[in-house]
C-alpha cells in the first residue's frame, strides 16, 4: 500500500510540474492500450531520425498528423550514439530528444524501440563495431558481458528521456518502448540459453521504470507483462500470448527496402489499406506502418549487405519528404474511416460471421453502437446481404461500416488523386539553391593501387577483415609479391567471404567479383599474365555494409580468407598463396562532393 502511494504521489508530481498536456498513465488490456483510463485506437508511422535532417523533422511529423497519425515510431541506433565505447553523440541527425520533442510539439505520440538491437538494414544492426572485440562476448544470448553493455546503454536511453521529461507519465508524448526487435525469428538457433536471456531482457526493461508498457515484436513467448507484437505483410490473424494483452502491429510494411541491383520495391495502396482494415476487423487497436517515411541512409550507415543508401521503402511520404500520392491519401481515408468505428472497436471483441466462401463479416456491438467490416477475400468480386441489405464488394477489399449500414469506405477503391513527381533543374535550384560552377563540383583524389601508407603491416595467412579494420573502412587491401624465373599465363583462383574484390596484376586491374544481398560470399577464378622476376599480385577488399540480420551474424565474416591459388596454364602447377605473407592497408581515399 505504501509503494503504491508513493507511485501516486510521483505521478502526481510528474504531471502538476510537466511541461506538456500529455500526462496521462499509460497501461493496457486484452482490447488496447489505454491511456488515462480510454482505450484508444491508434494510427503510428516509423520514421527513422537520422535517416533525415533535423530541419525536415517538423515537416516530416506535420505531413504525419495530417495523414492521420496519432504516433511516431522510430528505433535508437546504437551505433549512432555510442560510436566509441563511452563516447557519445546526441547532435545533428543524432539528436534524439530534439525529434522527440518535435514529435510532441506537433500532439502526437512516440514509441520509442530502444532494443537496441535494431536490425532496419542499419549497418551492423545498430550495433557498434567494439562491441564485437569485448573478450567473452556473444551478442543477444545469456552471455554476460553482452547483457551488461545491453543494460547500461538501454539504461542510458532511459536516462535520458526522463531527463527531459519525455515520458507520458512525466508529461511526454512517450507512449511505448520496446526492448530486443525480432528475436523470435532466430531465437532457436541459441538453444536454452535463448529463453533465458529473453526473460533476462523482460525483466531489465521493467527495472527502468519507465511508467509505460514495453513491446517485443515477433516474440510468442515475451513473459508477461510485455505485450509481443506482430511485424508482417499481413498480421490480422495474429493473436497475443495471453488474453490480458492487446492486439499490436508494430512493423505493417509500406513497401520494401532497396537492395543493389535489385528491382525499385512497390506495395500498391490498395493491399495496404486491405491488410490494415482485416487488421482491425479482426480486433486490433494499434497499427504502425513500417516505413511510413523511409529516408536516407547517409554515410556508411547502410547494413546489409548491399542495401542502398535509398531507403524510400515505396512509403506514403517518400526520402525526399514529398507526399507520395495515392498512398498518403487514400491510407488518410482509411484512417478517418476507422476512426469513426473507434467507440464500437473499443468496447467489445468482435463477432466474426461467414456471409459466403472467403467473405466475412465482422461486427462490433455494444448497445445501440454498432460498427462492420465486410471483407472479401477472394480474387473475384461479389455480392453479398448484410443486415438486409445488399453489398457489392471488390475482389480483395474490405468495405467500412461504421454504423453497421453505410459504406463510408472500400478499401479497393481509390479516391485519392494520383501525383507523379518530377525533377528539374528549377526546381531544384529551389530546393537546394543556385548551382553556379565556382566552388562546387566533384573533387577527385588519386588513389594508388596498392600499399601507400606507413600504417601497413605484414602477416603470414589472409585475415579477416571486419576484425582487421573495425569497420573503420570499407576497404581493406590485400598485397603480395612472388617471384618467378620465367613468365606465364595462369588462372588466379580467389575466395572471400565478400562482398565485393578488384585484383591487380602488377598495378593493372585484371579483374574483379561481387557478391549481392542474398549471397555476399565472392569466388573468382581470373586470368592473368605474370612476367619473369618479380610479380605484385594487390587484391582490394570492399564491404558493401555489414550484416544486419541473423542468428549469429556478427561472426559471419568478411574478406578475403581464401583459399588464394595460383594455378599455372602451362605445366598445370598450383601454388597455394594463402599462407605466405600478405603486406596489409585499410582504407583508401574518397572522392568529395563539394556542395
Amino acid at each position: 500500500m505504501t509503494a503504491l502511494l508513493s507511485l501516486l504521489v510521483l505521478l502526481f508530481f510528474f504531471c502538476s510540474y510537466a511541461p506538456s498536456s500529455f500526462c496521462a498513465n499509460v497501461t493496457y488490456d486484452h482490447r488496447a492500450l489505454v491511456i488515462d483510463g480510454k482505450r484508444r485506437v491508434l494510427f503510428s508511422g516509423s520514421i527513422h531520425y537520422p535517416r533525415s535532417t533535423p530541419e525536415m523533422w517538423p515537416d516530416l511529423i506535420h505531413k504525419s498528423k495530417d495523414g492521420g497519425l496519432d504516433v511516431i515510431e522510430t528505433y535508437v541506433f546504437w551505433n549512432l550514439h555510442e560510436p566509441v565505447r563511452g563516447q557519445y553523440n546526441f547532435e545533428g541527425r543524432g539528436d534524439l530528444v530534439r525529434f522527440v520533442k518535435a514529435v510532441a510539439a506537433a500532439g502526437l505520440y512516440v514509441h520509442l524501440r530502444i532494443g537496441p538491437y535494431a536490425c532496419a538494414e542499419w549497418n551492423y544492426g545498430g550495433f557498434p563495431l567494439w562491441l564485437h572485440f569485448i573478450p567473452g562476448i556473444q551478442f543477444r544470448t545469456d552471455n554476460e558481458p553482452f547483457k551488461a553493455e545491453m543494460k547500461r546503454f538501454t539504461a542510458k536511453i532511459v536516462d535520458m528521456m526522463k531527463q527531459q521529461n519525455l515520458y507520458t507519465s512525466q508529461g511526454g508524448p512517450i507512449i511505448l518502448s520496446q526492448v530486443e526487435n525480432e528475436y523470435g525469428n532466430i531465437d532457436a538457433a541459441y538453444g536454452p540459453a535463448a529463453k533465458s536471456y529473453i526473460n533476462w531482457a523482460a525483466s531489465m526493461a521493467t527495472s527502468l521504470y519507465t511508467g509505460v508498457p514495453w513491446v517485443m515484436c515477433q516474440q510468442t513467448d515475451a513473459p508477461d507483462p510485455i505485450i509481443n507484437t506482430c511485424n508482417g505483410f499481413y498480421c490480422d490473424q495474429f493473436t497475443p500470448n495471453t488474453y490480458a494483452k492487446p492486439k499490436l502491429w508494430t512493423e505493417s510494411y509500406t513497401g520494401w527496402f532497396l537492395s543493389f541491383g535489385d528491382a525499385v520495391p512497390h506495395r500498391p495502396v490498395e493491399d495496404i489499406a486491405f491488410a490494415v482494415a482485416r487488421f482491425f476487423q479482426w480486433g486490433g487497436t494499434f497499427q504502425n506502418y513500417y516505413m511510413y517515411h523511409g529516408g536516407t541512409n547517409f554515410g556508411r550507415s547502410s547494413g546489409g549487405p548491399f542495401i542502398s543508401s535509398s531507403y524510400d521503402y515505396d512509403a506514403p511520404i517518400d526520402e525526399y519528404g514529398i507526399i507520395r500520392q495515392p498512398k498518403w491519401g487514400h491510407l488518410k481515408d482509411v484512417h478517418k474511416a476507422i476512426k469513426l468505428c473507434e467507440e464500437a472497436l473499443i468496447a467489445t471483441d468482435p463477432t466474426i460471421t461467414s456471409l459466403g466462401s472467403n467473405i466475412e463479416a465482422a461486427v462490433y456491438k455494444t448497445g445501440a453502437v454498432c460498427a462492420a467490416f465486410l471483407a472479401n477475400i477472394a480474387t473475384s468480386d461479389a455480392t453479398v446481404t448484410f443486415n438486409g441489405k445488399s453489398y457489392h464488394l471488390p475482389a480483395w477489399s474490405v468495405s467500412i461500416l461504421p454504423d453497421c449500414k453505410n459504406v463510408v469506405l472500400n478499401t479497393a477503391k481509390i479516391n485519392s488523386a494520383s501525383m507523379i513527381s518530377s525533377f528539374t533543374a528549377e526546381s531544384l535550384k529551389e530546393e537546394v539553391g543556385s548551382l553556379d560552377d565556382s566552388g562546387s563540383g566533384w573533387s577527385w583524389i588519386s588513389e594508388p593501387i596498392g600499399i601507400s601508407k606507413a600504417d601497413s603491416f605484414s602477416k603470414f595467412g589472409l585475415l579477416e577483415q571486419i576484425n582487421t579494420t573495425a569497420d573503420r573502412s570499407d576497404y581493406l587491401w590485400y598485397s603480395l609479391s612472388i617471384d618467378l624465373d620465367a613468365g606465364t599465363q595462369a588462372v588466379l583462383h580467389i575466395e572471400s567471404l565478400g562482398h565485393a574484390l578488384h585484383t591487380f596484376i602488377n598495378r593493372k586491374l585484371a579483374g574483379s567479383g561481387t557478391g549481392n544481398h542474398d549471397k555476399a560470399n565472392v569466388t573468382v577464378d581470373i586470368p592473368i599474365k605474370l612476367v619473369a622476376g618479380k610479380n605484385t599480385i594487390d587484391l582490394l577488399s570492399l564491404t558493401v555494409g555489414l550484416q544486419n540480420y541473423g542468428a549469429f551474424f556478427d561472426t559471419w565474416g568478411a574478406g578475403i580468407t581464401g583459399p588464394v591459388i595460383l594455378k599455372s596454364l602451362k605445366n598445370g602447377s598450383i601454388l597455394d598463396l594463402s599462407s605466405q605473407q600478405w603486406t596489409y592497408q585499410p582504407y583508401v581515399e574518397y572522392m568529395v562532393y563539394n556542395f
